[in-house]
C-alpha cells in the first residue's frame, strides 16, 4: 500500500473540456475542507468529482455528471494503484462538446491517470500510535530507537512522556518502558 509523498495537480483539455486532477493527502477528518478549498479555488467549474480512500473508507462522486461515468472511475483508479489516505478531485470546466458516457469515463480516468505519471509515493506500513514514559537518564536510548519515528508530543515533567507513531516492529525493542498503545494506524515508511 502506498501514498503520496506530496500534493500535486495536472491540467489536461479533451474536446475543449478543461479537467484539472489534484491528487492530496488526507486524514480522515479534513476531506470536506479539502472539496471546500477547491471549490474556492475554481467557483466557475462545472463539476467536481471525486474518490477517496481512507484506510478501508472507500467514497466517489460524480458531482451532476451521469451515474458512475466519473467518481466512480476516479475511485477505481485509486484502488488499481493500490492507494491509500488520498483524496483524488478532478475539476471539469465544460467546453461546449458532450462527451457521451463513454467519453466522460475515458477522460476523468486519463485524467488521474496522466497526474499519477509525474506524482511520487512513498510506501505505509501498519503502525501504532503509542504513548510512553521514562526517565531522563533513558533519552538517548529511546530516541536512538526511535530515530525514524513520528514523535507527535513530548512533554518533560518529572519523567519525560512521547506520544508516537511507530512500526509495529519497534514496539519489541520499547517493550521494557511499557509503551501504552493508543491506536493501531497506517504510517509512511521512511
Amino acid at each position: 500500500m502506498k501514498t503520496l509523498k506530496n500534493n500535486i495537480s495536472n491540467e489536461i483539455i479533451i474536446k475543449n473540456s478543461k479537467f484539472i486532477c489534484y491528487l492530496i493527502k488526507i486524514d480522515s477528518s479534513n476531506i470536506n475542507s479539502l472539496l471546500d478549498e477547491i471549490k474556492n479555488i475554481h467557483p466557475k467549474a462545472t463539476h467536481y468529482c471525486y474518490g477517496y480512500i481512507y484506510d478501508e473508507v472507500k467514497k466517489s462522486s460524480d458531482d451532476g455528471e451521469p451515474g458512475g461515468t466519473a467518481g466512480l472511475p476516479i475511485l477505481n483508479v485509486l484502488e488499481k494503484e493500490n492507494l491509500n489516505h488520498i483524496l483524488a478531485v478532478v475539476v471539469r470546466y465544460f467546453g461546449g462538446i458532450k462527451l457521451g458516457a463513454g467519453g466522460l469515463v475515458r477522460a476523468y480516468t486519463k485524467s488521474i491517470t496522466e497526474t499519477l505519471k509525474v506524482s511520487e509515493f512513498v510506501e505505509l506500513v501498519k503502525g501504532i500510535k503509542i504513548s510512553i514514559k521514562f526517565n531522563y537518564n533513558e533519552e538517548k536510548n529511546i530516541n536512538y530507537i526511535l530515530k525514524n519515528s513520528n514523535i507527535i508530543k513530548k512533554e518533560y515533567q518529572d519523567d519525560i512522556y512521547y506520544e508516537c507513531n511507530i512500526e509495529e516492529n519497534i514496539l519489541n525493542e520499547l517493550s521494557k518502558y511499557n509503551p501504552k498503545i493508543i491506536e493501531s494506524i497506517y504510517i509512511e515508511k521512511p
